[in-house]
C-alpha cells in the first residue's frame, strides 16, 4: 500500500500529464484520492496541475473540510463532485477531472460518445454520457452526476470538461485518457465522412470478451442514452433506461388544478 507522500507524488505525475497532454490550461483541473472513509487527497485551487510539487496536496475529509493544507493553499472548489462519486461508488479510490479538448468539444456540442467504433473503447470504457450543465464549485454538478455514477466510470460535463474515476489514481487517470482518445478519433472520423460502426452482433462479443477478462469498474449495461439511435456500446440501442414511477397522486392534484383554474 502506498503511504501519503508516495501518493502526493503520484497525483503531481498525473497532474503533469494532463497538462502535458494539453487536456487542461491554466489553472484547471483537479485530482483527488481516497485514503479512508473520512480522509481524501487533492490539488489545491488556483495552481497550475502541470507543475505542482508534494507540498501543494491538501487533505480534506468526506464533507471537503480542510484536514492539512500547507499555507497558501486550500482545496479546490470542486472537491464536491469528487466526494459524490466517492459517496455513491464505494469501489472508487481516485477520481480525475479535465477539459480535453476533443471530449469537451463533444460536451459543448452536446453529443455523447456513444458510437462503437473500436474495440478497446467498447471493452474498456463503454458509453460516455453528458451530465447536464451544472455551475462550477456548486452542488449542482455533483447532483448532475449522481444519475450516471452507478453505470459509467467517465462522464461528460455539459459546456465544462470531464470527469473519470476508477480504483487508483492511475486506472482513473486512464479512463481520462481513454475518453479523450475515443473522442479524438470520433471527431476525425466523423470528418472523414463519419465512422464505421460494429453491428450488434459484434457489440455482444465485445462485451463478453469483457466479462471473460473480469475488469473492475461499471459498464452501461443498464442504461442507455442512444436506444433511440443507431448503436450503442454494449447493448446495439436494445436496452432502454428504467423506467420511473408514475406518480398517480401528483398526477390528479395537477390536473384537479387545471380543471378548476379553466372553470370546467
Amino acid at each position: 500500500m502506498q503511504n501519503e507522500f508516495e501518493l502526493k507524488k503520484q497525483i503531481c505525475d498525473i497532474g503533469k500529464r494532463i497538462y502535458d497532454r494539453n487536456m487542461v490550461a491554466a489553472n484547471d483541473g483537479n485530482i483527488s484520492v481516497k485514503l479512508n472513509d473520512n480522509e481524501f487527497l487533492c490539488t489545491p485551487t488556483g495552481v497550475s496541475k502541470g507543475f505542482m510539487t508534494p507540498e501543494y496536496i491538501c487533505k480534506v475529509d468526506a464533507k471537503g473540510n480542510v484536514i492539512q493544507a500547507n499555507k497558501g493553499f486550500r482545496p479546490s472548489s470542486e472537491i464536491k463532485m469528487h466526494m459524490r462519486v466517492y459517496e455513491k461508488r464505494d469501489d472508487v479510490n481516485a477520481v480525475v477531472h479535465a477539459h480535453p479538448t476533443y471530449a469537451t468539444s463533444f460536451a459543448i456540442a452536446g453529443i455523447p460518445l456513444t458510437q462503437p467504433i473500436m474495440p478497446e473503447a467498447v471493452i474498456s470504457l463503454g458509453c460516455v454520457p453528458i451530465a447536464k450543465y451544472g455551475t462550477p464549485s456548486t452542488m449542482e454538478i455533483p447532483d448532475s452526476i449522481e444519475e450516471f455514477l452507478p453505470y459509467y466510470d467517465s462522464v461528460l460535463l455539459e459546456s465544462h470538461g470531464a470527469l473519470s474515476w476508477g480504483g487508483d489514481l492511475t486506472t482513473a487517470y486512464y479512463k481520462m485518457e481513454s475518453t479523450e482518445f475515443y473522442a479524438e478519433l470520433l471527431y476525425k472520423a466523423k470528418a472523414l465522412g463519419g465512422p464505421k460502426e460494429f453491428d450488434g452482433a459484434t457489440v455482444d462479443r465485445l462485451y463478453q470478451l469483457r466479462k471473460e477478462m473480469g475488469l473492475p469498474g461499471k459498464h452501461p449495461v443498464d442504461m442507455c442514452q442512444n436506444k433511440n439511435s443507431s448503436n450503442c456500446h454494449n447493448c446495439g440501442g436494445k436496452i432502454s433506461s428504467p423506467a420511473k414511477e408514475v406518480d398517480n397522486d401528483l398526477v390528479a392534484s395537477i390536473t384537479k388544478r387545471v380543471i378548476e383554474q379553466l372553470g370546467l
